[in-house]
């Protein structure tokens, strides 16, 4: 059942009525116009960026009651979670973020308050990122509503990566956490922000996830001069996109041609691997955390494969990167000798009963 959302701290309504005016004169204070990364900003028609050379582009929905909940994200974390899974994808692509345009659908009860804190949050992680903030739009809505679309480029030097390119023997490695942020969102759901005061690590995992951008341009520069790593963003959970990656889930014909065809994995992934509070959430609930670790989503982390001799200077270069497992050319995936299909299907968007 979807608990009853009430405001993130702010007043059910506003003493002035918000304009449009308004609220980009409130969004220009936490985003200049003018940026680097654009010859012409916010104001016109559209944006124009700076582009000398490919650019890649990503979108994502945020949404009230879907991907979060007023009752446990404040403002600030609504603004800068909104952001993240967005950025997370240029990491998974090995870019370095530019740009983004943001478009808000605002019910009744936002007022200037909440749109200041929201800004904040977004604002905080764009500036550690140096993004543009290049336009967007703003409509009412019943319910809130954000989407961003974010442009990223390749590094210097380097080349975008992509999901198809694994084969037999290469290393799987993971960059960040794993089933930390599910266990957050179990103890959201259940504590609210009580929960904060006991699992600080895996509330924030799913609050304020951070974007292995660093990680993804390493990884980036690494395949310059060599087979470039297969890469992306851990965004539904290994049982889901691990398929992916391996071109299992019929997503992959142009990256991933007849050579990705039959390709399976070998993990392991022992308890010591896991974060603490993902093995006491596991041990006070009677879970098993491994199964956690792969069943969860919104890690955001990055899961890749590269060549067995690319891993010992990626390990040198890149710290949180870990080995998991190898990809085998068997079909079929296993962990810790135990076949993933026993778990079932992984996070799925369109399943009623995994909403946030």
């Amino acid at each position: 059942m979807v608990p009853s959302p009430v405001p993130g701290g702010s007043a059910a309504t506003s003493a002035v009525p918000l304009s449009e005016d308004r609220i980009l004169a409130c969004l220009a204070g936490y985003f200049p116009q003018t940026h680097p990364s654009l010859l012409l900003g916010r104001g016109d028609d559209c944006a124009v960026l700076k582009a000398e050379k490919p650019l890649c582009v990503s979108s994502d929905l945020f949404l009230e009651d879907i991907h979060f909940r007023r009752n446990y994200f404040t403002p600030e974390d609504t603004g800068y979670k909104a952001l993240a899974v967005n950025v997370s994808d240029l990491a998974g692509c090995g870019a370095r973020p530019l740009a983004f345009t943001l478009c808000l659908g605002l019910p009744a009860w936002v007022d200037m308050d909440w749109l200041n804190r929201f800004f904040s949050g977004m604002a905080e992680l764009a500036g550690k990122h140096r993004i543009a903030l290049a336009g967007g739009d703003l409509s009412r809505s019943t319910s809130l509503h954000i989407s961003i679309t974010v442009w990223g480029e390749a590094a210097e030097p380097g080349s975008f990566l992509a999901r198809g390119g694994s084969m037999p023997g290469d290393i799987l490695f993971l960059v960040g956490p794993l089933g930390l942020a599910r266990a957050g969102l179990a103890l959201l759901e259940e504590q609210g922000r009580e929960a904060l005061h006991h699992w600080p690590a895996a509330c924030a995992a799913h609050l304020r996830p951070v974007p292995q951008v660093d990680a993804g341009l390493m990884l980036s520069r690494a395949g310059y001069n060599a087979r470039p790593p297969a890469l992306m963003d851990l965004s539904d959970g290994i049982l889901r996109d691990l398929p992916r990656l391996l071109g299992l889930s019929g997503e992959l014909s142009a990256t991933c041609p007849e050579k990705c065809t039959g390709l399976g994995a070998e993990i392991v992934l022992p308890r010591g691997r896991l974060h603490p509070e993902v093995l006491h959430y596991a041990a006070a609930t009677g879970k098993n955390p491994v199964y956690e670790a792969l069943l969860g989503g919104e890690d955001y982390a990055l899961l890749g494969s590269c060549a067995p001799d690319m891993l010992p200077p990626l390990h040198a270069a890149i710290p949180g990167l870990f080995s998991i497992g190898v990809v085998t050319s068997g079909g079929g995936i296993v962990c810790n000798n135990e076949p993933l299909e026993k778990l079932g299907g992984g996070f799925d968007h369109f399943d009623a009963g995994q909403d946030a």
